[in-house]
């Protein structure tokens, strides 16, 4: 049995819960929004074509805002080609696949408004620039009496979007990206649009591109460079991260949120610089607009090739992870990280959220599910409100290639002024941990609820929800959890290889 502590105080508040840390990611792209989100003649198709089925799953997933149409697909879109009564189908060359542009803004506003969700969107910097950007920008923002503000109002959307989210492109340190630039040249042109767009709609916030990842030959460079022309004019920078399990080490694959918090200091270190530098009064968020669990080493040695050399179709099967117990512990990590790093991270969106790398699956004609990354996510999403307080770990530990020595446990705390939230990881592939946690500081009355995700009866980690399976992997209930009598300090066992959370009910103050 190892064991942990933990220590918290509700005076030591590292920022309040945004929900925007919760967000996830629609794109144009494989099947996340065709026979994804959207399947005319499915059996839940409501009269538009969306799939209640999903709908509902999304609504349970609880995402704050969406970020769309792309992704790589974004940087070669004519986006007047999604609205009005006449669409081409295009080539999407960033995905080897065909467009038919049924859905387009309008339609995936309304889809957006249906699921309560804010959209983030992106516009292209690959192919296209200035003008385009703030004619998108016009389109779905300006009241009305101009030409772009009247074909919105020919098209049936009388009233703006009031899009508040827009990204400066994606990914333009990619050499995969269309229209890939140096950070010289991006940093201009993303200057010059987002002058622009402010100019337009000074209500807006901005989204400049950073690096794709943190092993990028560029990374930290590409930022400083980026932000040198741009830090005056935007309100977030990007910051882009996936994790894969690689074979033999899982010890390291378990530590991502280690990776991910070294990677948000790293690029908080850059703006503080840069801002510094530049004599700015200002803060600058980290978009975290890309996260999830995602086997890119599969992708680019098995699945990429047949992709890129085959038939051009609509809808491919693309990237559709299966994910395990392990991936769910990992994703729950990783919103501990961002939780724990909610001073600096603004924004978050996991990506994806229909098949494509998704929490949600979903089969044509066929019904749609919860894949294991569902459920720390919607839990995490759900309960999280208030203040995030700063979780202070002392833990057994253990060695791992990539990170060096890491705790065994990990938690983030939330609280409101009726409610104290754990979040929590044992790391331990093979072994339960005691965790005792002081509450002196944030006294408890009562536990309200305690839930873990585990490996099911048997131990197999990797065990998956399919279509034909669905409710294999489900958090349950946490029954070893006691708390003092005077409610100052609480005892949780965490299962081996686990995410848990635990839900206590606040003391009044006196």
């Amino acid at each position: 049995m190892f064991h942990a502590r933990l220590s918290i105080s509700r005076d030591d508040i590292v920022a309040p819960v945004s929900p925007r840390l919760f967000g996830s990611f629609v794109e144009h792209m494989g099947r996340s929004v065709y026979t994804g989100i959207y399947e005319p003649g499915h059996p839940t198709a409501t009269a538009d074509g969306f799939r209640q089925d999903v709908l509902d799953l999304v609504r349970e997933l609880n995402p704050s805002l969406i970020r769309y149409p792309g992704g790589n697909f974004v940087s070669g879109f004519r986006w007047e080609d999604s609205v009005g009564p006449d669409r081409p189908t295009r080539l999407d060359v960033a995905w080897h696949s065909v467009e038919t542009n049924e859905v387009g803004l309008h339609e995936f506003a309304d889809w957006a408004e249906s699921a309560g969700v804010e959209i983030m969107q992106a516009v292209n910097l690959g192919t296209r620039g200035i003008a385009e950007a703030a004619a998108l920008l016009e389109y779905s923002n300006h009241p009305a009496g101009t030409a772009l503000s009247g074909q919105r109002q020919a098209n049936g959307r009388t009233e703006p979007f009031g899009i508040r989210v827009w990204c400066l492109g994606n990914e333009m340190d990619g050499p995969w990206q269309i229209g890939h630039k140096t950070a010289e040249e991006y940093g201009r042109l993303a200057a010059e649009t987002a002058r622009v767009m402010k100019w337009v709609d000074p209500t807006i916030e901005l989204v400049v591109a950073g690096s794709s990842n943190a092993e990028m030959p560029t990374f930290g460079s590409w930022e400083r460079t980026v932000l040198e022309h741009t830090a005056e004019l935007v309100d977030h920078i990007s910051l882009h991260a996936y994790y894969e399990e690689k074979p033999g080490d899982l010890g390291s694959f378990l530590a991502s949120g280690v990776g991910l918090d070294r990677f948000i200091g790293d690029v908080a270190q850059i703006i503080d610089e840069v801002t510094v530098a530049q004599g700015l009064d200002k803060s600058i968020g980290i978009s975290v607009d890309e996260w999830n669990v995602w086997y890119q080493t599969r992708f680019n040695e098995v699945d990429k090739e047949p992709l890129f050399t085959g038939d051009w179709n609509t809808q491919p099967r693309l990237i559709e992870d299966e994910y395990n117990v392990s991936d769910a512990v990992v994703v729950g990590s990783l919103l501990i990280s961002l939780l724990r790093n909610s001073d600096r991270v603004s924004m978050a969106n996991l990506a994806q959220l229909v098949n494509v790398i998704a929490p949600i699956r979903s089969e044509p004609s066929g019904p749609a599910w919860r894949q294991t990354t569902f459920f720390p996510f919607a839990l995490t999403a759900t309960a999280a409100h208030g203040d995030v307080l700063a979780a202070t770990i002392h833990s057994d530990t253990y060695d791992t290639r990539e990170h060096g020595t890491v705790d065994l446990s990990d938690a983030a705390v939330t609280a409101t002024d009726e409610e104290i939230v754990l979040f929590l990881v044992n790391r331990s592939s093979s072994d339960p941990l005691t965790l005792e946690v002081d509450l002196a500081g944030a006294p408890a009355d009562s536990v309200l609820s305690a839930q873990s995700l585990f490996a099911p009866e048997g131990g197999d980690r990797f065990a998956t929800n399919t279509v034909d399976h669905q409710d294999t992997v489900h958090p349950v209930d946490l029954t070893d959890v006691t708390l003092a009598d005077d409610g100052t300090a609480a005892t949780v066992v965490l299962p081996a290889l686990s995410w848990s959370i635990v839900r206590l009910a606040a003391k009044a103050a006196a």
